[in-house]
């Protein structure tokens, strides 16, 4: 909802855009309007009285002879008329002086209408209409830039921008704190230079005495007044008007327009004639074949056309230097370098384009006003509004109510979108895992120091600057540091430096070529020492031979390469002290050959990949201490012999492959706790099965088992979980009540049509440890029912729906 007083009338707006008219606009105004009133007295001349008066200069025309007294008029040698009466004297008789006619009133009017329009030149006849039309012209181009529908409304939004700035209160204490902040030395010049470059209609403004006021005065702002600043800002740096070509081309428009009319109409003085001779075709009627005319308002027609080129003169020398000002003072560029020798405010960034345009008109007309956005575009002021905004709603209660704690006990905050870092934010002693996420301006002050308990940062797409004295805190606190980023040339250079740092995670675009080579210097690795955990998601070619740098601390490597084929990986070969390598969504086709140098492999993660064969599990067996190997959504078609050579293999994952069928040399593996294949081709399960004593879990799900092997039952006493989901199983062994420690069974999705009794043996199945369906579940005994649901029938009943 809006207020009645914001729908600004018409001649408000009007109003404001005097703003924008510098002086020489100001003074072509007034000499338009004076070409217009030139213009409108020279047609109200011509109107009112404007003729000519014509008298015969020539012999009468005699067309017929019995015409008696026709017209007829005495040459200069002719005698004197005869009808003088007698008895006047000689002595008393008038001199004759001119010509005598005889034409009657109607034949003068008659000739002096015919002699106007054939003796008289158009200029002398239209000029005042013809200055009318091209006043009327310049009036239009004078203030077309103001109007024209594609620039009016931005240069309203901009005026109404302006007049916000101006008056907002934080203008006012950004002044004031900018004077403040002067020379002690200067501060009697300071509070005298508002009263020298303040014009007389900002003396009484409560808002610029501030600057005169004393430097220890101390001005706050409401929530309101700050957001509305904060607003403000936005506005100021999203505006784009489009205003400075069209101005340009009305400038140009009007310099041409004035020339082409000087040109043509200073030859046009010489035709403005007092006395005009003339011939009408009409002699016959009026009986003279020529006339001698004056034209009544020639000369002050003259007067006025002269009046009107001198106008017109100056007015196209003010388009000149308009047009000078705007190529020479490079009008899409304005810089506050005097503004910045004014105050104290040195950060002012320079304007470009159309906006710079705008304020180069608004410093013409006031240049105060211009001092006063420039304390908006302050980057000072801007940070000093941010601060009062963010420690007004982001306090030290909103924080340590917005705190958590993971399961895991540690104290986390996540803050997201936020211009800065709020200044409560390092009070919080306590917390040990911060989340910074798309946060523009985060930085890390000398502050950091009270945030004792930091020990694990995360920045999502936020790149954080870190002062000096910060740096030093963080080397010595900081233990994990995720980082997210677009491109490698996010990553801020002090990651490098943090040399307490025990686990790094890069997330983001990491190419060999670009990321590795250039943007990311792998080589500062060197100075994280304690390095033992590097984690890469980008899209690597090949592994980075600069890790032999943190070679002897770095025990664990993962890389997920999102797709993009890895095809380089000798850079394996140099940390040897690896324990844990995951290679994940890599392309890989075969087992990589730089293993082979890994003799401390614990752990080894090849999933998501395109492995076809695993031949080479052969090259693998002086691996001695892989007891991992995760193998899972590749295109494995057999299982090899060979994998018998991985005797301390404890975790086999072969899931989501396209496994037919297991050698038995797979069931030699006898320290195997958990063997995981689901997601194969698998339609039976040796009996080997029962050589694996330490079997704990074993997950057949999404196969094509129609039974599974009584020895499994009978010897793999230690099994607790067991996922035969998905399959074709049509009976569930009885010998399955040996298996007392097992406490997971998942029979969905099979073909069973009844549950053995013997499930109730299962000490360990209570408690929803049973998925199967509810119309299934209901086929076992009572009691049996009863002892399966004990203590939690609402999960069961839920896992059997399930």
């Amino acid at each position: 909802m809006f207020s009645l007083s914001e729908l600004a009338p018409l001649n408000q707006h009007q109003s404001q855009s005097k703003l924008l008219k510098p002086w020489w606009e100001v003074f072509m105004d007034y000499l338009v309007v004076l070409m217009l009133m030139t213009s409108v007295l020279a047609c109200t001349e011509q109107l009112s009285r404007d003729r000519v008066v014509c008298v015969a200069s020539d012999p009468p025309v005699t067309a017929n002879t019995s015409h008696r007294n026709l017209n007829v008029a005495p040459t200069p040698s002719s005698k004197p008329p005869t009808d003088i009466p007698l008895n006047i004297s000689p002595n008393l008789q008038p001199t004759a002086r001119g010509r005598r006619t005889h034409l009657v009133y109607q034949q003068y009017v008659y000739i002096s209408q015919v002699c106007y329009h054939e003796a008289l030149p158009l200029c002398s006849r239209f000029f005042p209409y013809m200055a009318l039309l091209q006043s009327l012209v310049l009036v239009a181009s004078g203030s077309f830039w103001l109007h024209f529908p594609h620039t009016s409304s931005r240069i309203e939004q901009f005026l109404a921008i302006l007049a916000k700035c101006c008056e907002s209160p934080w203008t006012s204490q950004a002044l004031s704190n900018a004077a403040r902040q002067e020379n002690i030395q200067e501060r009697k010049d300071e509070e005298r230079r508002p009263h020298q470059f303040l014009p007389s209609s900002y003396s009484s403004s409560p808002s610029v005495t501030l600057l005169a006021d004393s430097p220890r005065q101390v001005i706050s702002l409401d929530k309101s007044d700050g957001e509305q600043a904060r607003a403000l800002f936005e506005r100021v740096r999203k505006f784009r008007p489009l205003a400075f070509h069209v101005y340009l081309a009305q400038t140009i428009f009007k310099l041409l327009m004035g020339t082409l009319i000087v040109s043509y109409t200073i030859p046009l003085l010489s035709s403005f004639s007092f006395s005009h001779t003339c011939h009408p075709e009409e002699q016959l009627l009026v009986g003279y074949a020529t006339f001698e005319c004056i034209h009544v308002l020639s000369s002050l027609l003259r007067k006025l056309l002269v009046a009107y080129l001198t106008l017109l003169g100056l007015y196209g020398l003010l388009n000149f230097y308009t047009l000078c000002w705007i190529l020479h003072r490079s009008a899409l560029i304005y810089s506050f370098h005097s503004l910045k020798d004014l105050c104290s405010l040195r950060d002012v960034p320079d304007l470009r384009n159309d906006l710079a345009f705008l304020i180069h008109m608004l410093d013409q007309y006031d240049p105060l006003l211009a001092q006063r956005l420039s304390v908006f575009l302050s980057p000072v002021s801007e940070s000093r509004l941010l601060e009062e905004s963010l420690e007004r709603r982001w306090g030290e209660e909103k924080l340590h109510a917005m705190t958590a704690v993971d399961a895991d006990g540690c104290s986390r905050l996540q803050l997201v979108a936020l211009p800065r870092l709020p200044p409560a934010l390092f009070t919080l002693s306590q917390l040990q895992v911060l989340k910074l996420e798309l946060i523009t301006d985060a930085r890390f002050t000398a502050q950091v120091a009270n945030m004792t308990s930091l020990r694990e940062l995360h920045l999502y797409h936020c790149t954080a600057a870190v002062d000096p004295s910060a740096l030093a805190v963080l080397q010595e606190r900081l233990e994990v540091l995720h980082l997210t980023f677009t491109h490698a040339s996010e990553i801020p250079s002090w990651v490098f430096s943090l040399r307490s740092l025990h686990e790094l995670h890069l997330s983001g675009r990491l190419s060999s070529e670009g990321g590795v080579g250039r943007s990311w210097a792998l080589g500062s690795l060197r100075q994280l020492r304690h390095l033992r955990v590097l984690v890469i998601r980008g899209m690597l070619q090949r592994i980075p031979g600069e890790l032999y740098e943190v070679a002897g601390s770095l025990v664990r490597l993962e890389v997920y390469n999102e797709g993009t084929r890895l095809l380089v990986l000798t850079g394996l070969k140099r940390v040897v002290d690896l324990t844990e390598l995951h290679l994940q969504d890599c392309q890989l086709e075969r087992l990589p050959s730089a293993l082979l140098a890994l003799t401390n492999l614990h752990t080894l993660n090849l999933q998501h990949n395109n492995l076809r064969t695993l031949e080479e599990l052969l090259s693998l067996a002086h691996l001695r201490r892989l007891s991992c190997l995760r193998l899972a959504y590749n295109r494995v078609l057999a299982l090899p012999a060979s994998v018998g050579v991985l005797r301390g293999l404890e975790l086999l994952d072969l899931s989501n492959n396209q496994l037919q069928s297991l050698p038995p040399a797979l069931f030699t593996l006898r320290c195997l706790r958990r063997l995981l294949l689901a997601g194969n081709l698998l339609e039976e399960l040796p009996a080997d099965v029962k050589a694996l004593k330490l079997l704990s879990e074993l997950d057949l799900s999404g196969n094509r088992l129609e039974s599974l092997p009584a020895e499994l039952f009978s010897n793999c006493l230690e099994l607790r979980t067991l996922n035969v989901a998905h399959n074709s199983l049509s009976v569930l062994p009885r010998g399955i009540a040996a298996l007392s420690q097992l406490c997971r069974l998942d029979l969905r999705s099979n073909s069973l049509e009844e549950l053995p009794a013997e499930l109730g043996c299962c000490s360990g199945l209570p408690g929803g440890g049973l998925l199967v369906e509810n119309w299934l579940f209901l086929s076992l005994p009572p009691h049996v029912r009863d002892f399966l649901s004990h203590s939690c029938a609402p999960t069961v009943m839920q896992c059997s729906a399930t």
